[in-house]
């Protein structure tokens, strides 16, 4: 048993056992896992990196930084390359003149390298966009890490995971204006906090099995970012409980940059009470230059 698991359980227990819980590992174990969270949010080529999202037409454009003129089609994005200009492919494969990258899937995509920076060709939002990754970005070498609340075993809640009776889809916002989002619900989240019922719709997570939920809350807007932030659930257990680790709550690109299109949390996933716990607000925002 983690300790993690333990002081879950101890949260439930009788106030003569909680006693035998080790706060301090409980409190390591959360510092590792924000510090691996924070190295992979700052990788020289991850989101930080970002220096512009283009939305594709089909009219064919040069953007700043990156080689060649851009467009989209029904049969996906394209890319012209001009004589002495080229791109690297995933595998190492160089590309020159014409290429077709053909249909990519909604919150799909591929990169290729342009020198040192990647260059994400991707569909949010039933768009194609390209987005590069430039290790020089001025925001990413002035990024110092996310404040965040004291990690404190409270904020973990015991749950049960309630699937949807009927397979259905909802559409959220975005934080891209216009835009908007699509998402399978596998079902709803209910748990208990502070003595008060509580539920979230849940979206399918990274991992099979697991789950994802966006939510706001009294903190939104105040000590945490406004629009969502983003818990990430272990798959349910057999008979369909689940632990929500409220300091595991973590902000989503939009909170950093512009050049975010990230989904907004569905209606009624707002919590009435303060989730005193995860991620703040972060502490500079790389605000999208306007022609």
């Amino acid at each position: 048993m983690t300790t993690l698991d333990a002081t879950a359980t101890a949260t439930a227990a009788t106030p003569a056992t909680t006693a035998k819980f080790d706060r301090a590992a409980f409190a390591r174990e959360w510092e590792d896992w924000h510090r691996d969270h924070e190295a992979r949010r700052a990788d020289p080529h991850g989101f930080l990196a970002v220096t512009a999202i283009h939305w594709l037409d089909e009219t064919p454009t040069r953007y700043d930084g990156i080689p060649g003129n851009w467009w989209t089609d029904a049969t996906g994005p394209v890319v012209e390359l001009d004589d002495g200009e080229s791109l690297v492919a995933a595998d190492g494969t160089g590309i020159t003149g014409r290429h077709a990258f053909g249909p990519i899937v909604e919150r799909g995509g591929v990169v290729v390298r342009a020198g040192d920076v990647a260059v994400e060709v991707a569909r949010r939002g039933g768009r194609d966009i390209v987005r590069p990754r430039d290790p020089s970005n001025p925001y990413l070498a002035r990024f110092t890490g996310t404040p965040t609340y004291l990690p404190n075993p409270r904020w973990l809640a015991r749950g049960r995971f309630v699937p949807a009776e009927t397979a259905r889809e909802v559409t959220v916002g975005s934080a891209a204006e216009g835009l908007q989002h699509v998402y399978e619900v596998p079902g709803e989240v209910e748990f208990e906090l502070r003595g008060e019922t509580f539920r979230l719709v849940a979206f399918n997570g990274h991992a099979p099995g697991t789950l994802t939920v966006l939510f706001t809350d009294a903190t939104s807007g105040l000590t945490t970012y406004a629009a969502n932030r983003s818990l990430e659930i272990d798959a349910p257990d057999a008979d369909g409980g689940v632990l929500l680790d409220f300091n595991r709550a973590v902000n989503l690109p939009c909170a950093y940059t512009d050049h975010a299109t990230c989904p907004l949390p569905p209606a009624g996933n707002r919590l009435p009470v303060g989730i005193e716990a995860g991620e703040k607000t972060p502490i500079e925002r790389d605000v999208a230059d306007i022609a």
